[in-house]
């Protein structure tokens, strides 16, 4: 076997081409803008990859090759960044459960996420793989969760409100949000004097306590920022941060119920992780000093 079929070879671009096979001789189709959902072990050379494409929504795709020392897709296939993809295209590749990448490249930009931004970002990636259905393209979710990376960083409240915006945006693209002007039963428009909580069954009806859920004002202002999403997504996005970020803790218990509901109770492995890791800090940090620690 040659070194190109065993490492994959690099075009003049700069992509990355797994496989012996010269490009010239295998159709393929556009390369289209993607992210790295998750990975895991095929072989002892390659991988599975979960991708989300703007084009084609979540897909499966094998990346033959890509754990050889010398495969450059070694450092392209990384989370939280975007990278441009091909798969190869043959006789009943369309229906295929599972495609193989034929090249991926850099596609710019940097991963400024660290600490804390890595579990929220991961979060956001086992979100998308527990509720989004295979080759369902959501072009404005890809778009918003570019711009969620970004949002995840050193600002605890901006991240938070980046969150619970992405939540909201996923289950309105899922067809699981119901309007949030109006209770979901009756249609009767929301009142400022009075709240009203999110089931995920019954959709928005009013609180049963003066201390429950969400003003009506409040889920007015989410349900008019969701609105404009069907223009300028950076301005909509922005509008929608500033929505939530009033209203973060409330807004995060009802999502929570909602997300729950719909992960049919399942529990996220990334949230049980940061438990785990907040636990083991505080530990730390009420650790007498002076004790011994294993190095």
């Amino acid at each position: 076997m040659n070194a190109s079929a065993q490492g994959g070879r690099v075009s003049a671009a700069g992509a990355v081409h797994v496989g012996g096979a010269p490009p010239a001789r295998r159709a393929t189709g556009a390369a289209q803008a993607a992210f790295v959902l998750h990975s895991h072990d095929w072989s002892e050379t390659s991988l599975i990859v979960e991708l989300f494409t703007r084009e084609h929504g979540r897909v499966v795709a094998a990346a033959k090759g890509a754990k050889r020392p010398t495969s450059h897709l070694r450092a392209v296939l990384m989370p939280f960044q975007r990278i441009q993809v091909q798969f190869a295209r043959g006789r009943g590749d369309d229906a295929a459960e599972v495609r193989t990448l034929r090249s991926a490249e850099w596609a710019g930009g940097e991963v400024t996420m660290r600490g804390a931004a890595w579990f929220a970002g991961f979060y956001v990636n086992e979100l998308l793989l527990r509720l989004l259905a295979r080759d369902d393209p959501h072009p404005l979710l890809f778009d918003v969760y570019a711009l969620t990376l970004r949002q995840l960083g050193d600002d605890e409240t901006a991240s938070e409100a980046a969150l619970r915006a992405f939540e909201l945006l996923l289950l309105r693209e899922g067809g699981v949000l119901p309007e949030l002007d109006r209770t979901t039963l009756t249609q009767v428009p929301l009142q400022d004097a009075c709240r009203y909580v999110l089931h995920a069954e019954q959709g928005l009806v009013e609180a049963g306590a003066p201390d429950g859920g969400l003003g009506g004002a409040a889920w007015r202002a989410l349900y008019a920022a969701l609105a404009r999403t069907g223009g300028d997504v950076a301005d909509a996005w922005t509008a929608l941060l500033t929505a939530c970020a009033g209203e973060l803790p409330a807004l995060k218990a009802q999502l929570r119920g909602q997300l729950h509901y719909h992960l049919a109770g399942a529990r996220l492995r990334t949230r049980e992780v940061m438990v785990d890791a907040q636990r083991l800090l505080e530990a730390d940090r009420h650790e007498p000093t002076g004790m011994n620690r294993p190095t």
